[in-house]
């Protein structure tokens, strides 16, 4: 489980084919950052595992625990059909976060990392005030769970939906959420993770249920 609220960003570093998967090397978030293997990482969203380190300087692999190591991540078939990493390319942006530990502060939503589809920017406005209003259309088998100050995550971002109409929705974006996550280059036509609420996915499955 994830909060939405992004602890660093991150370029890809390698991509590499593997038969019908991809290996994934993104770069060191920083000191203080240690994994251990087979940890959750929210990557833009993606919920994936972390398989391996490597020091950023000589590519030569590194132990568990190894503070500032680039990351590796192995994605499935699945998870290219799900998302925009089949087409990642080295230089591209992601945000990171690790996984909740239960007894932390939950500051945005409860976020599974499961995403549900991908959507694409149509819309970057500056609101001057150092902020941004950013839109998004979402693929039609999410319009429903788009409800105005409900609470949606945009590659791994959690953010409140604002004036949504069929599949566009708007969100407001201060300052610092634009230095901190990947949202700050955001350009009209780029894809994005998108996840619904799990509440409301809930209520949408029970509801469907009791309709027969």
């Amino acid at each position: 489980m994830f909060t939405g609220l992004i602890e660093a960003q991150v370029p890809v570093r390698e991509v590499e084919r593997r038969g019908t998967g991809l290996a994934l090397w993104l770069g060191s978030p920083g000191a203080g950052w240690s994994f251990q293997g087979g940890e959750s990482v929210a990557v833009s969203g993606a919920c994936l595992t972390v398989v391996g380190l490597r020091d950023p300087r000589s590519g030569a692999r590194l132990p568990w625990g190894t503070e500032g190591a680039e990351l590796l991540f192995e994605l499935s078939s699945e998870t290219l059909a799900r998302t925009w990493f089949g087409a990642v390319e080295p230089g591209r942006r992601v945000n990171l976060e690790r996984a909740l530990r239960l007894g932390d502060r939950l500051d945005g939503h409860l976020v599974s990392g499961h995403v549900d589809g991908v959507g694409r920017v149509v819309l970057v406005r500056d609101t001057g005030d150092g902020g941004r209003c950013v839109g998004f259309e979402a693929p039609a088998e999410l319009e429903r769970f788009l409800v105005d100050k409900g609470s949606v995550t945009v590659d791994g971002i959690s953010l409140t939906v604002v004036a949504p109409h069929e599949r566009r929705f708007d969100v407001a974006v201060i300052p610092a959420t634009l230095e901190k996550t990947t949202l700050g280059g955001a350009r009209v036509g780029d894809p994005v993770h998108l996840e619904a609420d799990q509440l409301g996915k809930w209520i949408d499955r029970l509801l469907a249920a009791r309709a027969g």
